[in-house]
């Protein structure tokens, strides 16, 4: 897929409205074409402005008094119109009343909280990755061949650690694309169960390890080091705790 290709792709991509194959394509360019993964950023900005910015701005108080200066002179009488041009106003209507529609739309609903997204895209992002293909760039249990790889194509270096002997072996590692960015997705295994870990900078206090269950998914989340680490897996509570415990050490 190249460029030209993509451009009428993103909006689509950006609000979900792709099937999984098509979305895999657009994925796969946006990791390997910075031009377009701007782009999509300046779409994600867009609609986050239209989402929170304040749009409305009151008007000088010189022009609505001039306003009420003019319409104070005009005559406020209805003017028959012909019968035959009245369709016009209920056309005009249902055009402003599908307008509305499609604004409602485009933009997510209100009530979605920022967290909550994160938790369904990182929830997505290990259901693309179970797809044929897309689990690992990079194959290895070896953590000292896993970390180079990413060198030149992140701003960070995340830290891969071995933990084969707590009975959770290193699968391999990928970039992949989430919260409007790129990050880094460390994968593991725990018997015939996958676990992601996606892992990018956030210049914030360590926090503790917070879990959150949905639709038979578990997401564990925290902050250490100036990284953002987040755990996802259909494997039980219990042992994926184990696991979040043993990265952290």
């Amino acid at each position: 897929m190249n460029c030209a290709e993509m451009h009428p792709l993103l909006h689509a991509y950006t609000d979900g409205e792709l099937d999984l194959v098509r979305s895999l394509d657009v994925e796969k360019h946006l990791h390997t074409c910075p031009a377009c993964a701007t782009l999509r950023n300046s779409i994600l900005s867009l609609r986050s402005a239209l989402r929170s910015g304040n749009l409305a701005h009151p008007a000088p108080p010189a022009l609505r008094e001039r306003i009420r200066r003019d319409v104070a002179g005009v005559n406020t009488e209805p003017r028959p119109r012909p019968r035959e041009r009245r369709p016009w106003s209920w056309q005009w209507l249902m055009i402003g009343a599908a307008a509305g529609a499609l604004f409602m739309v485009a933009l997510p609903p209100a009530g979605i909280s920022p967290g909550d997204r994160l938790t369904d895209d990182l929830i997505a992002g290990h259901v693309r990755s179970l797809m044929a293909g897309h689990l690992t760039d990079v194959v290895s249990s070896d953590q000292h061949t896993v970390k180079p790889w990413f060198n030149g194509k992140l701003d960070f270096a995340p830290e891969v650690r071995d933990l084969a002997a707590q009975g959770f072996p290193l699968v391999g590692g990928r970039l992949d694309y989430l919260d409007g960015r790129t990050v880094a997705a460390l994968v593991y295994q725990r018997n015939k169960h996958f676990i992601n870990v996606f892992v990018w900078p956030e210049n914030k206090p360590d926090t503790a390890r917070r879990t959150e269950l949905r639709r038979g998914y578990a997401v564990m989340q925290w902050n250490a080091g100036s990284l953002h680490y987040s755990v996802v897996s259909d494997l039980n509570e219990k042992e994926l705790g184990e696991f979040a415990d043993d990265l952290r050490k």
